[in-house]
């Protein structure tokens, strides 16, 4: 999944596409790449980001989602937001396929039963606050049973609704502290094991690495790398990136590492 940002204040810059034709820059080389999907947002969701007007996002996606299916019109595009309304407009409006709800339906109590009337598949993630505030909520007695726990309550409700086609995201670097995302990378066969359903993990260039190696995050990529191919040995189904390369390199080798024990198991 490659991340397009139709924002002037993500965290990383190199993800920063605010008009069109940045956008169609970045789709040609995503897809170009190896991206499978695309993902775009319009909310900075990055610690202590500014908000922004449901009007504005909405702006701000319909020129990504014009520029995303004037270069790449047949790959599948998830919609980073957490408003009922906007996700609405995403799919249909502008043509979205998929929902990713930083908030798993804790910001918006419309957004489950938007995507039941939408029958799109919805991303769960986890977190706690908001973006202004995630970061003040990190008080687990153990983070990998509390984010089993929580998701679990809201997976429920979500079925109830009637949506059915789930991705779990555990959410790492939201409302989570270093050692905290590391307990989940250790844990994410748990999760899977917990919840049942395809694991998402976006932990690229994140601060959970550039921070303990004591660079930026355009200096993270080989970090971002690293973490990725320990998601993956860990089961994680889908990567959320900013460099697809990097990425479809690792899902290539790592599959390579499970057909040898494949194999060997014959």
């Amino acid at each position: 999944m490659g991340i397009i940002n139709v924002t002037p204040d993500s965290f990383y810059s190199g993800s920063r596409t605010p008009d069109a034709e940045s956008v169609e820059s970045r789709v040609r080389r995503l897809v170009e790449e190896g991206a499978d999907i695309l993902d775009i947002g319009a909310y900075s969701s990055r610690p202590g980001a500014d908000d922004i007007s449901p009007r504005e996002e909405m702006k701000r996606l319909r020129t990504g989602m014009e520029a995303i299916r004037r270069t790449a019109p047949d790959t599948p595009v998830s919609v980073d937001t957490f408003r009922a309304d906007v996700a609405r407009y995403c799919v249909e409006e502008l043509g979205a396929d998929i929902i990713n709800d930083i908030s798993g339906g804790m910001a918006d109590s419309r957004m489950f039963a938007t995507v039941a009337t939408l029958k799109t598949p919805y991303i769960l993630m986890h977190m706690r606050g908001t973006p202004q505030t995630m970061q003040q909520h990190c008080n687990y007695s153990d983070v990998t049973a509390g984010v089993i726990g929580e998701l679990s309550a809201s997976l429920a409700i979500l079925q109830e609704s009637g949506v059915t086609d789930i991705i779990i995201d555990p959410g790492f670097g939201f409302s989570k502290n270093l050692e905290q995302n590391y307990k989940l990378l250790s844990d994410l066969p748990l999760i899977e094991s917990a919840l049942g359903h395809p694991l998402l993990v976006g932990v690229s260039r994140k601060s959970m690495i550039f921070r303990p190696l004591g660079i930026t995050p355009d200096m993270a990529l080989n970090g971002t790398t690293v973490i990725n191919t320990i998601a993956l040995l860990n089961g994680a189904a889908i990567l959320r990136v900013h460099d697809v390369a990097a990425a479809r390199q690792a899902i290539t080798l790592t599959g390579l590492l499970r057909s040898s024990h494949t194999t060997l198991a014959q």
